[in-house]
């Protein structure tokens, strides 16, 4: 419990900040996956719908903090590889 008027606000704006970290991270994996899945399922046309939607959303988490930018640019590398590996 917090003692002083700052260390309540402080709980209150970590609050906000963290459910705002879970649904920028949600949504992001869920358009991973929807890229995942299009790319297992080997469907030309569901790539070129779902992953440029899933490189913004990962780029979006990076530039919010949610993820840190070596990680977003592993997830990318990821999925354009595996996608690259499709069209091929």
């Amino acid at each position: 419990m917090p003692n002083t008027k700052t260390a309540k606000a402080r709980d209150l704006t970590n609050e906000r900040d963290r459910q705002r970290n879970m649904a920028v991270k949600s949504k992001m994996k869920t358009c991973i996956k929807a890229a995942a899945a299009a790319i297992d399922a080997k469907n030309p046309e569901e790539i070129k719908k779902t992953l440029p939607v899933a490189l913004v959303e990962i780029d979006k988490a990076a530039s919010k903090g949610v993820i840190h930018a070596n990680a977003a640019a592993r997830k990318k590398s990821t999925l354009q590889r595996r996608a690259a590996q499709i069209s091929v």
